[in-house]
């Protein structure tokens, strides 16, 4: 061996290292407690609103047996330890009450991914579709039911750390197999077996119903059709936004539901193949009653109800925002937005341990709204302070 050998052996290592180095660590939820006057803005809040919100995940909880985990390795606990927070809940009545309620239970920490409190926050709605019960006319983009042959799993059943994650498919030759992608549906490879709960006027506006995961549809006599998300076919969601950015089509910075629309309508021969860059497809269930219903399976409360990624965070869970978000009029600048909601949703998109969705509701302003959302902000969880008290004394503090 050369004398110049063990130099290259060890610029090579220096070299292998670097590379290392900038491989990106995996996501990870870190919590630092915080006292409630860290919370900015936290006396202002309407807290009764959030109060009301959570009596819907209290109902959930009520209905666990005691031992259940509350979130990924039972970050909020478990059941018993909502008991006593959700039987107060029922008696705060009222903005102070609900306020002091929060503070006697609760103990607020501050999230973050790998100590990084920054994160990214959108914004849902419940659109409203025009629609027909029979195709015809103008009416020939269908709103399929769930297939028959669709099975879903819980793999929280099968791995404590995937607990919330669900995973669909259809059993083939014995093996649970993804189901046609978005292009080969709309191409007809379900056939009849995906039940057509009503015929909207417009793919683009049935495209974004998926995307916002339930929705309206009025019919021409005056009735409404509510409906909700069922199932998916397995895919993994693609943004259509981000494709039209590394495209060209789009400047990063002006992607919104309304600029994504706005492209598609004036580039209508490349509709379909926009659309089908995303693969995933939405299988909808009528819903009756309060609506729309989240992954808590409770009725989401506008400017309330938070989704988040669960593989991080728990359902249920009381959090306190401290965002920015766009105004109702485009051409005004984006306001702070700090208030307590209540984590009782998931998507497809959301990924990270600060990472939130925000159900505005139902009507244009709602649309305006979610439809330019894409802030940066953070959040602090409200815990139970009897798992809060645990965790110190297991900490020996």
């Amino acid at each position: 061996m050369s004398r110049l050998a063990p130099a290259v052996l060890v610029v090579g290592f220096i070299l292998l290292a670097s590379c290392v180095a900038r491989v990106p660590e995996p996501a990870r939820l870190d919590l630092s407690p915080r006292g409630f006057a860290d919370l900015q803005g936290w006396g202002d809040d309407a807290h009764d609103e959030a109060l009301a919100a959570l009596r819907r995940s209290c109902v959930v909880f009520e209905a666990l047996a005691d031992e259940e985990p509350v979130g990924p390795g039972a970050l909020a606990g478990t059941a018993a330890d909502w008991r006593a927070p959700c039987a107060a809940a029922a008696g705060a009545e009222g903005k102070e009450a609900a306020r002091v309620f929060f503070e006697r239970w609760f103990t607020p920490y501050l999230a973050s991914d790998r100590g990084d409190p920054e994160g990214l926050f959108t914004g849902y709605y419940e659109p409203l579709l025009s629609g027909a019960r029979t195709r015809g006319g103008r009416y020939v983009a269908p709103i399929h039911g769930a297939p028959a042959s669709l099975v879903g799993v819980d793999l929280g059943l099968f791995d404590p750390e995937l607990r919330g994650r669900r995973l669909f498919g259809r059993v083939e030759d014995g093996e649970l197999r993804r189901l046609p992608s978005r292009a080969e549906i709309d191409s007809g490879a379900l056939g009849d077996e995906a039940p057509v709960l009503a015929w909207v006027d417009d793919a683009v506006e049935a495209f974004f119903l998926h995307v916002q995961g339930s929705g309206r549809i009025g019919f021409e006599d005056g009735a409404i059709l509510r409906v909700g998300y069922a199932a998916s076919n397995g895919h993994a969601y693609v943004s259509i936004g981000r494709a039209l950015v590394e495209r060209g089509a789009l400047a990063a910075d002006a992607v919104s539901l309304q600029s994504i629309r706005a492209w598609l309508a004036a580039h209508p021969k490349e509709t379909a193949s926009v659309l089908a860059l995303n693969p995933s497809y939405v299988f909808f269930r009528v819903l009756e009653g309060d609506g729309p219903v989240g992954a808590q399976e409770v009725a989401l409360t506008p400017g309330r109800s938070l989704a988040v990624d669960l593989r991080f965070l728990p359902l249920g869970v009381p959090m306190w925002l401290d965002i920015t978000v766009p105004s109702v009029n485009s051409g005004a600048p984006d306001r702070a937005l700090r208030r307590l909601v209540v984590a009782q949703d998931t998507g497809g998109a959301i990924r990270g341990p600060v990472r939130g969705d925000l159900f505005w509701g139902f009507g244009a302003d709602a649309e305006s709204i979610a439809g330019r959302m894409k802030h940066t902000g953070r959040y602090y969880l409200l815990l139970p302070r009897g798992v809060v008290e645990r965790r110190v004394a297991a900490a020996g503090g």
